[in-house]
Protein backbone atom coordinates (compact mmCIF):
# COMPACT_ATOMS: atom_id res chain seq x y z
CA UNK A 1 0.00 0.00 0.00
CA UNK A 2 1.18 3.19 -0.80
CA UNK A 3 2.68 5.34 2.27
CA UNK A 4 1.35 8.73 1.14
CA UNK A 5 -2.78 7.96 1.46
CA UNK A 6 -2.90 4.49 2.48
CA UNK A 7 -2.46 2.46 5.81
CA UNK A 8 1.02 3.15 6.86
CA UNK A 9 3.05 -0.09 8.27
CA UNK A 10 3.88 0.61 11.29
CA UNK A 11 3.63 -2.40 13.49
CA UNK A 12 6.16 -4.53 14.45
CA UNK A 13 5.51 -8.08 15.59
CA UNK A 14 5.03 -7.59 19.44
CA UNK A 15 2.83 -4.53 18.69
CA UNK A 16 0.47 -6.71 16.64
CA UNK A 17 0.71 -9.39 18.94
CA UNK A 18 -0.33 -7.21 21.90
CA UNK A 19 -3.06 -5.70 19.59
CA UNK A 20 -4.52 -9.55 19.80
CA UNK A 21 -4.06 -10.05 23.54
CA UNK A 22 -5.46 -6.74 24.51
CA UNK A 23 -8.60 -7.66 22.08
CA UNK A 24 -9.10 -11.46 23.98
CA UNK A 25 -8.95 -9.69 27.19
CA UNK A 26 -7.09 -12.40 29.20
CA UNK A 27 -9.29 -11.17 32.85
CA UNK A 28 -12.08 -12.47 31.00
CA UNK A 29 -11.57 -15.92 32.23
CA UNK A 30 -12.29 -14.47 36.05
CA UNK A 31 -15.80 -12.56 34.82
CA UNK A 32 -17.17 -15.68 33.63
CA UNK A 33 -15.55 -18.17 36.00
CA UNK A 34 -19.17 -18.60 38.20
CA UNK A 35 -20.91 -19.46 34.78
CA UNK A 36 -18.40 -21.43 33.59
CA UNK A 37 -18.11 -23.96 36.62
CA UNK A 38 -21.70 -24.22 36.89
CA UNK A 39 -22.24 -25.46 33.05
CA UNK A 40 -19.09 -27.44 33.42
CA UNK A 41 -19.74 -28.61 36.99
CA UNK A 42 -16.19 -27.25 37.83
CA UNK A 43 -13.68 -27.86 35.28
CA UNK A 44 -13.22 -24.60 33.57
CA UNK A 45 -9.75 -26.03 32.50
CA UNK A 46 -10.86 -28.57 30.66
CA UNK A 47 -13.38 -26.30 29.06
CA UNK A 48 -10.55 -24.07 28.04
CA UNK A 49 -8.69 -26.96 26.56
CA UNK A 50 -11.02 -28.15 24.15
CA UNK A 51 -11.48 -24.89 23.05
CA UNK A 52 -7.68 -24.32 22.79
CA UNK A 53 -7.34 -27.28 20.70
CA UNK A 54 -10.20 -26.35 18.27
CA UNK A 55 -8.33 -22.61 18.10
CA UNK A 56 -5.20 -24.07 16.90
CA UNK A 57 -6.75 -25.73 13.92
CA UNK A 58 -8.54 -22.61 12.64
CA UNK A 59 -5.01 -20.34 14.09
CA UNK A 60 -3.22 -22.52 11.37
CA UNK A 61 -5.65 -21.64 8.10
CA UNK A 62 -5.55 -18.27 9.76
CA UNK A 63 -1.75 -18.36 9.25
CA UNK A 64 -1.68 -20.11 5.75
CA UNK A 65 -4.09 -18.05 4.26
CA UNK A 66 -2.58 -14.30 5.77
CA UNK A 67 0.46 -15.36 4.21
CA UNK A 68 -1.24 -15.80 0.87
CA UNK A 69 -3.45 -13.26 1.04
CA UNK A 70 -1.14 -10.46 2.87
CA UNK A 71 -4.08 -7.32 3.13
CA UNK A 72 -6.68 -6.28 5.37
CA UNK A 73 -10.05 -8.15 5.60
CA UNK A 74 -9.24 -11.18 7.25
CA UNK A 75 -11.94 -14.14 6.49
CA UNK A 76 -14.24 -11.68 4.29
CA UNK A 77 -10.56 -11.64 2.46
CA UNK A 78 -10.34 -15.69 2.43
CA UNK A 79 -13.33 -16.78 1.56
CA UNK A 80 -13.96 -14.01 -1.11
CA UNK A 81 -11.02 -14.89 -3.01
CA UNK A 82 -10.57 -18.57 -2.05
CA UNK A 83 -14.31 -19.77 -2.68
CA UNK A 84 -16.00 -16.94 -4.61
CA UNK A 85 -16.90 -13.32 -3.97
CA UNK A 86 -20.59 -13.77 -3.19
CA UNK A 87 -19.73 -16.36 0.20
CA UNK A 88 -17.11 -13.57 0.95
CA UNK A 89 -19.59 -11.09 0.94
CA UNK A 90 -21.60 -13.26 3.42
CA UNK A 91 -19.15 -14.27 5.33
CA UNK A 92 -17.84 -10.37 5.79
CA UNK A 93 -21.33 -9.12 6.70
CA UNK A 94 -21.53 -12.50 9.10
CA UNK A 95 -18.07 -11.47 11.00
CA UNK A 96 -19.49 -7.65 11.10
CA UNK A 97 -21.79 -8.96 14.07
CA UNK A 98 -19.08 -10.22 15.50
CA UNK A 99 -16.59 -7.56 15.36
CA UNK A 100 -19.17 -4.52 15.41
CA UNK A 101 -20.52 -5.96 18.24
CA UNK A 102 -17.71 -5.90 20.78
CA UNK A 103 -16.69 -2.45 21.07
CA UNK A 104 -20.00 -2.44 21.91
CA UNK A 105 -19.84 -4.70 24.97
CA UNK A 106 -16.72 -3.07 25.97
CA UNK A 107 -18.64 -0.08 26.27
CA UNK A 108 -21.70 -2.29 28.35
CA UNK A 109 -18.83 -3.39 31.17
CA UNK A 110 -17.21 0.15 31.25
CA UNK A 111 -20.74 1.74 31.53
CA UNK A 112 -21.50 -1.39 34.62
CA UNK A 113 -18.05 -0.40 35.69
CA UNK A 114 -18.45 2.87 36.43
CA UNK A 115 -22.17 3.37 37.26
CA UNK A 116 -21.33 0.31 40.10
CA UNK A 117 -18.45 3.16 41.17
CA UNK A 118 -20.89 6.60 40.65
CA UNK A 119 -24.26 5.80 41.14
CA UNK A 120 -25.53 8.85 40.81
CA UNK A 121 -24.02 10.01 37.55
CA UNK A 122 -25.56 8.77 34.67
CA UNK A 123 -24.76 6.01 32.65
CA UNK A 124 -24.73 7.65 29.15
CA UNK A 125 -22.23 10.03 30.02
CA UNK A 126 -19.65 7.19 31.09
CA UNK A 127 -20.41 5.54 27.34
CA UNK A 128 -20.21 9.09 25.66
CA UNK A 129 -17.00 9.51 26.87
CA UNK A 130 -15.55 6.01 26.77
CA UNK A 131 -16.69 5.93 23.25
CA UNK A 132 -15.30 9.07 22.10
CA UNK A 133 -11.71 8.62 23.46
CA UNK A 134 -11.51 5.01 21.82
CA UNK A 135 -12.54 6.35 18.62
CA UNK A 136 -10.54 9.41 19.01
CA UNK A 137 -7.12 7.32 19.59
CA UNK A 138 -7.91 5.12 16.54
CA UNK A 139 -8.56 7.85 14.52
CA UNK A 140 -5.12 9.89 15.27
CA UNK A 141 -3.12 6.33 14.51
CA UNK A 142 -3.17 2.53 14.96
CA UNK A 143 0.71 3.13 16.43
CA UNK A 144 -0.43 5.03 19.38
CA UNK A 145 -3.31 2.77 19.73
CA UNK A 146 -0.79 -0.19 19.82
CA UNK A 147 1.11 1.79 21.97
CA UNK A 148 -1.51 2.41 24.77
CA UNK A 149 -2.93 -0.78 23.68
CA UNK A 150 0.43 -2.98 24.86
CA UNK A 151 1.20 -0.49 28.46
CA UNK A 152 -2.72 -1.94 29.75
CA UNK A 153 -2.22 -5.93 28.29
CA UNK A 154 1.38 -5.37 30.16
CA UNK A 155 -0.61 -4.41 33.24
CA UNK A 156 -3.63 -7.23 33.17
CA UNK A 157 -1.20 -9.33 32.14
CA UNK A 158 1.22 -8.60 35.48
CA UNK A 159 -2.04 -8.79 37.43
CA UNK A 160 -3.14 -12.09 36.75
CA UNK A 161 0.42 -13.74 37.29
CA UNK A 162 -0.06 -12.01 40.48
CA UNK A 163 -3.59 -13.65 41.00
CA UNK A 164 -1.90 -16.83 40.48
CA UNK A 165 1.06 -16.51 43.11
CA UNK A 166 -1.36 -15.26 45.88
CA UNK A 167 -4.19 -18.66 44.81
CA UNK A 168 -1.04 -20.79 45.14
CA UNK A 169 0.10 -19.01 48.84
CA UNK A 170 -4.02 -19.84 50.14
CA UNK A 171 -3.62 -23.42 48.37
CA UNK A 172 -0.63 -23.80 50.71
CA UNK A 173 -2.80 -23.23 53.60
CA UNK A 174 -5.86 -25.32 52.97
CA UNK A 175 -7.92 -23.76 50.54
CA UNK A 176 -10.05 -25.28 48.07
CA UNK A 177 -8.50 -28.18 46.98
CA UNK A 178 -5.37 -27.28 49.18
CA UNK A 179 -2.86 -28.46 46.42
CA UNK A 180 -2.14 -27.29 43.16
CA UNK A 181 -0.92 -30.79 42.17
CA UNK A 182 -4.29 -32.15 41.43
CA UNK A 183 -6.65 -33.38 38.23
CA UNK A 184 -9.59 -32.16 39.71
CA UNK A 185 -10.17 -29.19 37.84
CA UNK A 186 -9.84 -31.02 34.59
CA UNK A 187 -11.46 -33.81 34.99
CA UNK A 188 -13.67 -35.91 38.49
CA UNK A 189 -16.39 -38.07 38.47
CA UNK A 190 -19.94 -36.55 37.29
CA UNK A 191 -18.57 -34.63 34.24
CA UNK A 192 -20.33 -34.75 30.80
CA UNK A 193 -18.99 -34.49 27.56
CA UNK A 194 -22.23 -32.73 27.15
CA UNK A 195 -21.47 -30.18 30.03
CA UNK A 196 -17.61 -29.74 28.49
CA UNK A 197 -18.78 -28.77 25.23
CA UNK A 198 -21.26 -26.12 26.42
CA UNK A 199 -19.04 -24.98 28.34
CA UNK A 200 -15.77 -24.53 25.76
CA UNK A 201 -18.66 -22.84 23.56
CA UNK A 202 -18.95 -19.97 26.36
CA UNK A 203 -15.18 -19.92 26.85
CA UNK A 204 -14.69 -19.86 22.70
CA UNK A 205 -15.71 -16.10 22.97
CA UNK A 206 -12.33 -15.59 24.94
CA UNK A 207 -10.21 -16.75 22.13
CA UNK A 208 -11.85 -14.28 19.94
CA UNK A 209 -8.88 -11.82 19.01
CA UNK A 210 -5.89 -13.96 17.56
CA UNK A 211 -8.30 -13.77 14.38
CA UNK A 212 -8.55 -9.91 14.09
CA UNK A 213 -4.98 -9.93 14.44
CA UNK A 214 -5.06 -10.62 10.37
CA UNK A 215 -6.73 -7.14 9.59
CA UNK A 216 -3.59 -5.58 10.56
CA UNK A 217 -2.07 -7.56 7.68
CA UNK A 218 -1.76 -4.17 5.22
CA UNK A 219 -0.42 -1.85 8.62
CA UNK A 220 2.51 -5.13 9.64
CA UNK A 221 6.29 -4.12 8.82
CA UNK A 222 6.57 -7.56 7.78
CA UNK A 223 3.78 -9.22 6.40
CA UNK A 224 5.12 -12.51 7.25
CA UNK A 225 5.30 -11.37 11.01
CA UNK A 226 0.89 -11.27 10.91
CA UNK A 227 1.06 -15.18 10.41
CA UNK A 228 3.58 -15.55 13.17
CA UNK A 229 1.53 -13.01 15.57
CA UNK A 230 -1.58 -15.17 14.96
CA UNK A 231 0.16 -18.19 16.52
CA UNK A 232 1.90 -16.80 18.94
CA UNK A 233 -1.14 -14.89 20.38
CA UNK A 234 -2.99 -17.79 20.71
CA UNK A 235 -0.52 -19.89 22.68
CA UNK A 236 0.24 -17.03 25.11
CA UNK A 237 -3.58 -16.07 25.17
CA UNK A 238 -4.18 -19.93 25.94
CA UNK A 239 -1.57 -20.44 28.11
CA UNK A 240 -2.99 -17.58 30.35
CA UNK A 241 -6.17 -19.54 30.40
CA UNK A 242 -4.99 -22.62 31.34
CA UNK A 243 -2.80 -21.53 34.27
CA UNK A 244 -4.85 -19.58 35.70
CA UNK A 245 -7.99 -21.43 34.79
CA UNK A 246 -6.42 -24.19 36.81
CA UNK A 247 -5.12 -22.24 39.43
CA UNK A 248 -8.70 -20.55 39.97
CA UNK A 249 -10.72 -23.78 39.88
CA UNK A 250 -8.14 -25.41 42.50
CA UNK A 251 -8.93 -22.72 45.35
CA UNK A 252 -12.79 -22.71 43.89
CA UNK A 253 -13.72 -25.95 42.95
CA UNK A 254 -17.32 -24.66 42.73
CA UNK A 255 -19.35 -21.55 43.45
CA UNK A 256 -20.25 -22.02 46.90
CA UNK A 257 -20.14 -18.92 48.49
CA UNK A 258 -20.15 -16.53 45.69
CA UNK A 259 -22.47 -14.10 45.94
CA UNK A 260 -23.01 -12.87 42.45
CA UNK A 261 -21.92 -16.05 40.31
CA UNK A 262 -22.38 -14.19 36.82
CA UNK A 263 -19.49 -11.83 37.55
CA UNK A 264 -17.42 -13.47 39.89
CA UNK A 265 -14.06 -11.36 39.38
CA UNK A 266 -14.18 -8.76 42.35
CA UNK A 267 -14.89 -11.71 44.75
CA UNK A 268 -11.87 -13.68 43.83
CA UNK A 269 -9.08 -11.26 43.94
CA UNK A 270 -10.81 -10.06 47.58
CA UNK A 271 -10.97 -14.19 48.77
CA UNK A 272 -6.69 -14.66 47.69
CA UNK A 273 -5.76 -10.88 48.03
CA UNK A 274 -7.91 -9.04 50.51
CA UNK A 275 -9.45 -5.59 49.41
CA UNK A 276 -6.11 -3.93 48.18
CA UNK A 277 -5.94 -6.84 45.73
CA UNK A 278 -9.41 -6.78 44.79
CA UNK A 279 -8.63 -2.92 43.79
CA UNK A 280 -5.59 -3.36 42.05
CA UNK A 281 -7.07 -6.85 40.08
CA UNK A 282 -10.45 -4.53 39.30
CA UNK A 283 -8.12 -2.05 38.20
CA UNK A 284 -6.54 -4.88 36.08
CA UNK A 285 -10.40 -6.07 34.83
CA UNK A 286 -10.70 -2.02 33.60
CA UNK A 287 -7.32 -1.58 32.05
CA UNK A 288 -8.17 -5.17 29.98
CA UNK A 289 -11.56 -3.98 28.69
CA UNK A 290 -10.25 -0.81 27.22
CA UNK A 291 -7.26 -2.47 25.25
CA UNK A 292 -9.97 -4.82 24.16
CA UNK A 293 -11.90 -1.45 23.11
CA UNK A 294 -8.95 0.22 20.95
CA UNK A 295 -7.81 -3.22 19.30
CA UNK A 296 -11.60 -4.26 18.62
CA UNK A 297 -12.36 -0.80 17.42
CA UNK A 298 -8.94 -0.59 15.40
CA UNK A 299 -9.99 -4.00 13.35
CA UNK A 300 -13.50 -3.81 12.51
CA UNK A 301 -12.96 -0.65 11.21
CA UNK A 302 -9.98 -2.15 8.88
CA UNK A 303 -13.00 -4.65 7.85
CA UNK A 304 -15.47 -1.67 7.01
CA UNK A 305 -12.80 -0.38 4.94
CA UNK A 306 -11.89 -3.02 3.04
CA UNK A 307 -15.49 -3.88 2.02
CA UNK A 308 -16.31 -0.08 1.12
CA UNK A 309 -12.90 -0.37 -0.57
CA UNK A 310 -14.06 -2.86 -2.76
CA UNK A 311 -17.31 -1.42 -3.50
CA UNK A 312 -19.40 -3.75 -1.78
CA UNK A 313 -19.85 -1.28 1.19
CA UNK A 314 -21.62 1.90 -0.16
CA UNK A 315 -20.48 5.04 -0.14
CA UNK A 316 -17.17 4.15 -1.37
CA UNK A 317 -15.85 7.48 -0.65
CA UNK A 318 -16.77 7.13 2.55
CA UNK A 319 -15.75 3.71 3.68
CA UNK A 320 -12.82 3.83 1.62
CA UNK A 321 -11.72 6.86 2.42
CA UNK A 322 -8.13 6.79 4.53
CA UNK A 323 -6.84 10.22 6.05
CA UNK A 324 -3.63 10.89 3.89
CA UNK A 325 -2.36 12.56 7.08
CA UNK A 326 -2.60 9.78 9.69
CA UNK A 327 -3.52 6.82 7.46
CA UNK A 328 -6.48 5.69 9.31
CA UNK A 329 -9.54 4.93 8.00
CA UNK A 330 -11.23 7.78 9.97
CA UNK A 331 -15.18 7.49 8.44
CA UNK A 332 -15.03 3.89 8.89
CA UNK A 333 -13.58 4.58 12.68
CA UNK A 334 -16.39 6.87 13.35
CA UNK A 335 -19.24 4.64 12.20
CA UNK A 336 -17.84 2.50 14.77
CA UNK A 337 -17.95 4.45 17.83
CA UNK A 338 -21.51 5.43 16.93
CA UNK A 339 -22.62 1.72 16.94
CA UNK A 340 -20.78 1.94 20.06
CA UNK A 341 -22.58 4.48 21.63
CA UNK A 342 -25.83 2.21 21.64
CA UNK A 343 -24.27 0.47 24.78
CA UNK A 344 -25.79 3.03 26.83
CA UNK A 345 -29.29 0.84 27.23
CA UNK A 346 -28.21 -3.16 26.20
CA UNK A 347 -27.33 -5.46 28.83
CA UNK A 348 -24.36 -7.38 28.18
CA UNK A 349 -26.25 -10.52 28.39
CA UNK A 350 -28.07 -9.99 24.76
CA UNK A 351 -24.93 -8.34 23.07
CA UNK A 352 -22.54 -11.07 24.13
CA UNK A 353 -25.21 -13.86 23.01
CA UNK A 354 -25.55 -12.55 19.53
CA UNK A 355 -21.24 -12.51 18.75
CA UNK A 356 -19.79 -15.88 18.72
CA UNK A 357 -22.17 -16.46 15.76
CA UNK A 358 -19.73 -14.32 13.78
CA UNK A 359 -16.61 -15.97 15.05
CA UNK A 360 -17.89 -19.16 14.00
CA UNK A 361 -18.80 -18.38 10.69
CA UNK A 362 -15.57 -17.16 10.39
CA UNK A 363 -13.32 -19.64 11.73
CA UNK A 364 -15.60 -22.37 9.46
CA UNK A 365 -14.93 -20.39 6.18
CA UNK A 366 -10.75 -19.83 6.75
CA UNK A 367 -10.89 -22.93 7.09
CA UNK A 368 -13.05 -23.76 4.17
CA UNK A 369 -11.16 -21.24 2.34
CA UNK A 370 -7.54 -23.36 2.69
CA UNK A 371 -9.73 -26.34 1.75
CA UNK A 372 -11.05 -24.70 -1.55
CA UNK A 373 -7.96 -23.07 -2.51
CA UNK A 374 -4.88 -25.40 -2.20
CA UNK A 375 -7.06 -28.60 -2.75
CA UNK A 376 -9.82 -27.86 -5.39
CA UNK A 377 -7.91 -24.62 -6.79
CA UNK A 378 -4.98 -25.58 -7.09
CA UNK A 379 -4.88 -29.43 -6.59
CA UNK A 380 -2.52 -29.78 -4.15
CA UNK A 381 -3.62 -33.25 -3.01
CA UNK A 382 -1.22 -35.53 -4.50
CA UNK A 383 1.46 -36.43 -1.60
CA UNK A 384 0.94 -37.60 2.09
CA UNK A 385 2.26 -34.26 3.26
CA UNK A 386 -0.07 -32.14 0.84
CA UNK A 387 -3.06 -34.16 2.05
CA UNK A 388 -2.63 -33.45 5.79
CA UNK A 389 -2.01 -29.96 5.40
CA UNK A 390 -4.90 -29.12 2.83
CA UNK A 391 -7.29 -31.30 3.82
CA UNK A 392 -6.96 -32.81 7.05
CA UNK A 393 -5.98 -29.78 8.96
CA UNK A 394 -9.05 -27.84 7.24
CA UNK A 395 -11.18 -30.70 7.76
CA UNK A 396 -10.07 -30.94 11.23
CA UNK A 397 -10.56 -27.01 11.85
CA UNK A 398 -14.32 -27.45 10.55
CA UNK A 399 -15.42 -30.57 11.61
CA UNK A 400 -14.64 -28.88 15.49
CA UNK A 401 -15.70 -25.69 14.56
CA UNK A 402 -19.03 -27.87 13.62
CA UNK A 403 -19.18 -29.38 17.16
CA UNK A 404 -18.95 -25.87 18.83
CA UNK A 405 -21.75 -24.60 16.38
CA UNK A 406 -24.29 -27.50 17.70
CA UNK A 407 -24.06 -26.09 21.12
CA UNK A 408 -24.28 -22.51 20.46
CA UNK A 409 -27.10 -21.24 21.99
CA UNK A 410 -30.24 -20.55 20.55
CA UNK A 411 -30.36 -16.32 20.61
CA UNK A 412 -27.27 -16.43 19.34
CA UNK A 413 -28.27 -18.69 16.37
CA UNK A 414 -31.34 -16.47 15.79
CA UNK A 415 -29.96 -13.19 16.03
CA UNK A 416 -26.79 -14.61 13.31
CA UNK A 417 -29.25 -15.48 11.36
CA UNK A 418 -31.43 -12.63 11.30
CA UNK A 419 -28.26 -10.59 10.84
CA UNK A 420 -27.41 -12.77 7.72
CA UNK A 421 -30.94 -12.33 6.04
CA UNK A 422 -30.52 -8.85 6.41
CA UNK A 423 -26.90 -8.83 4.71
CA UNK A 424 -28.61 -11.03 1.32
CA UNK A 425 -31.56 -8.16 1.59
CA UNK A 426 -28.78 -5.46 1.37
CA UNK A 427 -27.06 -7.34 -1.55
CA UNK A 428 -30.12 -7.55 -3.61
CA UNK A 429 -31.12 -3.85 -3.13
CA UNK A 430 -27.46 -2.57 -4.06
CA UNK A 431 -27.65 -4.84 -7.21
CA UNK A 432 -30.72 -3.50 -8.11
CA UNK A 433 -29.76 -0.05 -7.32
CA UNK A 434 -26.10 -0.29 -9.01
CA UNK A 435 -27.62 -2.38 -11.92
CA UNK A 436 -24.54 -4.72 -11.82
CA UNK A 437 -23.82 -8.13 -10.53
CA UNK A 438 -22.41 -8.37 -6.92
CA UNK A 439 -18.88 -9.95 -8.34
CA UNK A 440 -18.87 -7.00 -10.36
CA UNK A 441 -19.12 -4.80 -7.78
CA UNK A 442 -16.77 -6.89 -5.37
CA UNK A 443 -14.30 -5.24 -7.03
CA UNK A 444 -9.81 -6.53 -6.71
CA UNK A 445 -8.51 -5.96 -3.53
CA UNK A 446 -5.04 -4.43 -4.91
CA UNK A 447 -5.62 -1.22 -4.92
CA UNK A 448 -3.29 1.23 -7.35
CA UNK A 449 -1.80 4.06 -6.84
CA UNK A 450 -4.17 6.19 -8.47
CA UNK A 451 -7.19 5.04 -6.69
CA UNK A 452 -5.33 5.36 -3.30
CA UNK A 453 -4.56 8.68 -4.31
CA UNK A 454 -8.81 9.15 -4.83
CA UNK A 455 -9.88 7.80 -1.97
CA UNK A 456 -7.35 9.69 0.39
CA UNK A 457 -8.57 12.89 -1.11
CA UNK A 458 -12.05 12.58 0.71
CA UNK A 459 -15.34 12.05 -0.20
CA UNK A 460 -15.56 12.44 -4.43
CA UNK A 461 -18.07 10.96 -7.03
CA UNK A 462 -18.88 7.48 -6.93
CA UNK A 463 -18.22 7.46 -10.82
CA UNK A 464 -14.38 8.91 -9.92
CA UNK A 465 -13.97 5.95 -7.71
CA UNK A 466 -14.54 3.10 -9.83
CA UNK A 467 -13.01 4.68 -12.41
CA UNK A 468 -9.68 5.04 -10.17
CA UNK A 469 -10.57 1.53 -8.59
CA UNK A 470 -10.80 0.04 -12.49
CA UNK A 471 -7.41 1.52 -13.95
CA UNK A 472 -5.27 -1.96 -13.21
CA UNK A 473 -7.27 -4.71 -15.28
CA UNK A 474 -8.55 -8.11 -12.53
CA UNK A 475 -5.62 -10.26 -13.24
CA UNK A 476 -6.61 -12.34 -10.14
CA UNK A 477 -5.72 -12.12 -6.34
CA UNK A 478 -2.32 -11.20 -5.02
CA UNK A 479 -0.15 -14.24 -3.92
CA UNK A 480 2.94 -14.78 -2.13
CA UNK A 481 5.42 -17.35 -3.75
CA UNK A 482 6.41 -20.00 -1.28
CA UNK A 483 3.65 -20.48 0.18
Amino acid sequence: MSQSGGLKRSLGLWAIVGLGLGYMTPTVLFDTFGIVTKQTHGVVPLAYLVALVVMIFTAISYGRMAKLFPTAGSSYTYAREAIHPKVGFLVGWAALLDYLLLPLVNAVIIRLYMVSLFPSVPGWIWVVVFVAVITGLNVWSLNSTAKVNFTLVVFAVAMIVAFIGLAIVQLSRGMGTGTLFSAAPFYHSGIGLTAVLTGATVVCFSFIGFDAISMYAEEARKTSDVAKAIIICLLIGGGIFLAAGHVAQSVFPNVAGFHLTDDTLPEMALRVGGKFFQVLFMAAAFAATIASALASHASVSRLLHVMGRNGVLRPMRLWGYISPRRHTPVYATLAVGAVSLLAITPSLELVSSMINFGALIAFTAVNLSVLAWFAVRRRQFRTIKQVATNIALPVIGMAMTGLLWSFLHADALISGLVWVSIGIIYAVVLTKVTGKRLTELDMDQTVTAEAEEVLAAGPRTTTELEEALATEPRTGPRVLTGV
